[in-house]
């Protein structure tokens, strides 16, 4: 038997992260994870935006300082209307990170080098247990701890139990926590280009029939600028461009991004990932809370996804430190419920307003394309639409 105050399934970004910020309160915490100690180069090709919120939630872990260097500032977000087919945008809505409070609205940092900054500071701390190649295989909640049955055969006891074990969660299906998923016939081509011209670190998300193609800025590579890409697009097309050679493929994204940048060039790898999202019916249960994929998914529009986990998990840690301050019970029925009372209304409302934001992204039909486009117009112009747009757009 095996005692704990917080056992974390799922050692991906969001698993670790909350492993670390939990730590840093002085937790005990146990985080298992069904992938081997050796991450090796990995093939995971994505980026993460982390916008401000989430960057003081990592700063209150420990870990940002080193995550920071790997990535790029983020410090403007560039929304583009392309109509259909056109070849020049119809509009262009320029969000500077100078409009907030922080200057910037975030950092761009590989996946691969945010597990890697996050595993090595994780290693570092006593009050962190990380198993590798385990799995939890049964979970049962009473009123006094979680108990969860891992792969090895191990039991282990826990004050709480939090599910950071993606979108096809065991710990949400062992709790009976339904949930609901729809899909797009879409999905999201994701690779690394380089161009002549410099991002000046401008997020550019452009919108034409199939939904956005956004490149968000990298680190220099080879001495040019580089940009991280996620091609969202319809699923037949998502194969054809993922089938293309580099030169053809290169063209293609020039094309389609109308020459911004000048001549794109592929530089890396490609890898194509199925549109979905997805909402449970509730966020907890005796002593379990669900976090990031298991709590939500979202299509990538406006580096929400991520963000939203990092959110779910600063939540849960200052309910926790409120509670531990006072000798309380941190994986308490009432203090799950206020978790719960915080969360799913946000999250409802993420969900279903990028969800919106996707279908509007994917219009065919002309006046629904101009519908999209007097809808960005209006945002861009009109000061207190603007206001909110920037709120939004920083993860608040």
């Amino acid at each position: 038997m095996i005692e704990t105050d917080i056992l974390i399934a799922g050692g991906g970004i969001a698993g670790m992260s909350a492993a670390a910020r939990f730590a840093a309160d002085g937790h005990k915490v146990m985080i298992v994870d069904p992938a081997p100690a050796d991450i090796g180069e990995g093939t995971d090709l994505r980026t993460t935006a982390f916008l401000q919120p989430g960057i003081e939630t990592l700063k209150k872990a420990g870990v940002w300082d080193a995550i920071k260097p790997t990535g790029a500032e983020l410090r403007v977000m560039r929304i583009v209307d392309a109509g259909g087919n056109e070849m020049t945008p119809r509009e262009t809505a320029d969000f500077d990170g100078a409009e907030t409070t922080q200057g910037f609205f975030g950092w761009n940092v590989s996946n691969k080098a945010a597990r890697v900054s996050l595993m090595a500071k994780l290693e570092t701390l006593p009050n962190v247990d990380f198993r590798f190649s385990t799995t939890v295989t049964g979970f049962t909640g009473t009123a006094r701890y979680g108990e969860a049955t891992l792969s090895g055969g191990e039991t282990v006891r826990a004050k709480l139990v939090v599910a950071a074990d993606g979108r096809n969660s065991s710990l949400r299906d062992f709790a009976g926590i339904k949930h609901r998923r729809w899909a797009y016939d879409q999905s999201a081509l994701v690779f690394v280009v380089t161009h002549d011209k410099p991002h000046d670190n401008i997020s550019t998300e452009i919108h034409r029939t199939g939904g956005p193609l956004t490149l968000v800025p990298m680190p220099d590579l080879d001495g040019k600028p580089c940009s991280s890409v996620v091609w969202m697009t319809p699923a037949d097309r998502a194969q054809q461009l993922y089938n293309m050679d580099d030169t053809t493929l290169s063209a293609e994204i020039t094309h389609d991004t109308m020459s911004m940048f000048g001549p794109l060039t592929v530089a890396s790898p490609r890898a194509v990932w199925p549109m979905i999202s997805q909402v449970p019916s509730r966020l907890i249960s005796a002593r379990l809370a669900l976090v990031a994929e298991a709590a939500h998914v979202v299509p990538p529009i406006g580096a929400q996804g991520l963000n939203m986990s990092l959110h779910d998990i600063e939540t849960l840690a200052e309910l926790m430190a409120k509670a531990k301050l006072k000798g309380d019970d941190i994986g308490a029925t009432t203090l799950l419920k206020s978790y719960e009372r915080k969360q799913l209304p946000k999250t409802l409302a993420r969900v279903g307003g990028i969800d919106l934001l996707n279908r509007a992204s994917m219009f065919e039909p002309r006046t629904l394309r101009d519908l999209r486009y007097a809808g960005l117009t209006a945002i861009n112009r009109i000061g207190p639409l603007r206001k909110l747009a920037i709120k939004v757009g920083v993860g608040k």
